[in-house]
């Protein structure tokens, strides 16, 4: 797998002053967790969801979660699971004949489901690469953790974790607190397992019956963003004990999203700008634009999506800039390790060595699971370039 991988050779050349490197299913943890970038989910009762993963990852999708929690009904959680032993038998012979296949995930309802799954899967539990724990608390967490390090040893195959921060526990002032250090405990002990934390940011809302309009962030909402600021707090810190994080979910999408495709397009790389961001805002996509920006400002990585649409500007937005990798290159020259402070390459900030260093690292390996931009590429070039064909 290859961020941008689906753009044809030169394409990515003029785009990209470093491309994204190539990764898989077995590479280390901390580049898989950055590398993830928009995942797509999808319900598990999906009929043709075999046909589904392999079309969106020719279209540069690389990470999919299939659900088998809220985004079906209880009744349907059997069929679902049925399906998803016919459908991974259908990807194991697309994967036999060469076919690229993204990191599959599966959303799980009960710890009981993993085990069960695992062995109903057989052979095919090779295209797994773990599962996502919903309402996890200290509580809850335990016995999911417990069932997939039994899975893990069962089936020979390393599999992940992906929790999902979303109970009312967490969002109520009066237990956060000791709910987020019961998460802590439980993440910490089980490091080794867990790839990302997700923020479900659909369940805070609901415990108040809100829901954000399309021209508001989940930073607009004071509550939710306390939670998101005290979950990088307390779970995303950069000192070596921290996960990575991933901006929540957005829930609106157009169906006539083609419509600025072709404006998109007529200029592919070059000129007309303004013109086609206009294109994107008067076309729903500003306020995901906008969530994007903020969650890698506020310390998350990564996006929760449930459209294929928000594929692109997710991606197109992680790739690093090539005024963020001269700083971030310059920060963590072996020369500057003592410290002090140096203007810029591109002579419009301060960039002190040791405050900047962590965020330097970051960059840097953003960088390899993204690329940098070639200098004077921006968003829209990239998002034009990576939006699939009309």
């Amino acid at each position: 797998m290859r961020h941008f991988g689906h753009l044809a050779p030169d394409i990515r050349n003029a785009l990209f002053h470093q491309e994204p490197v190539e990764f898989t299913a077995d590479s280390p943890p901390g580049m898989l967790s950055v590398a993830l970038g928009a995942t797509l989910y999808s319900p598990a009762t999906r009929p043709r969801l075999a046909e589904d993963i392999v079309k969106q990852a020719g279209r540069g999708v690389v990470s999919m979660v299939l659900c088998l929690e809220d985004s079906i009904s209880d009744a349907d959680v059997a069929a679902g699971e049925e399906n998803l032993v016919r459908q991974f038998a259908a990807l194991g012979a697309e994967a036999e004949n060469g076919t690229a296949l993204p990191l599959l995930f599966i959303r799980v309802r009960a710890a009981a489901q993993i085990p069960d799954l695992v062995r109903r899967l057989g052979r095919d539990v090779r295209l797994l690469s773990g599962f996502v724990l919903p309402k996890f608390t200290e509580e809850r967490g335990v016995p999911f953790l417990e069932a997939l390090t039994g899975a893990e040893g069962d089936c020979g195959r390393r599999l992940f974790a992906m929790p999902v921060l979303e109970s009312p526990d967490l969002l109520h002032l009066e237990s956060r607190n000791e709910t987020l250090r019961g998460i802590a405990r439980t993440v910490d002990k089980y490091r080794d397992r867990i790839l990302a934390l997700r923020l479900g940011v659909t369940d805070f809302c609901s415990a108040y019956g809100l829901r954000r309009a399309p021209d508001m962030t989940a930073y607009d909402v004071q509550i939710v963003a306390s939670v998101i600021a005290d979950v990088v707090n307390v779970l995303g810190r950069a000192d070596g004990t921290g996960f990575t994080v991933t901006g929540p979910v957005w829930e609106y999408f157009r169906l006539h999203e083609r419509m600025f495709k072709p404006q998109l397009r007529q200029s592919p790389f070059l000129g007309r700008a303004e013109e086609l961001r206009t294109a994107l805002i008067e076309h729903d996509m500003d306020g995901l634009l906008r969530e994007i920006e903020l969650d890698r400002a506020n310390g998350l990585q990564g996006k929760t999506c449930i459209h294929p649409s928000h594929v692109a500007p997710v991606h197109a937005l992680s790739v690093v800039s090539h005024e963020e990798f001269s700083d971030a290159v310059d920060i963590l020259r072996p020369e500057r390790g003592a410290g002090g402070v140096l203007r810029s390459a591109y002579t419009n900030k301060m960039n002190e060595i040791k405050p900047h260093r962590a965020w330097a690292e970051r960059t840097l390996l953003r960088a390899e699971a993204f690329g940098v931009a070639r200098e004077g590429v921006g968003f829209v070039e990239l998002l034009a370039a990576g939006l699939p064909p009309t």
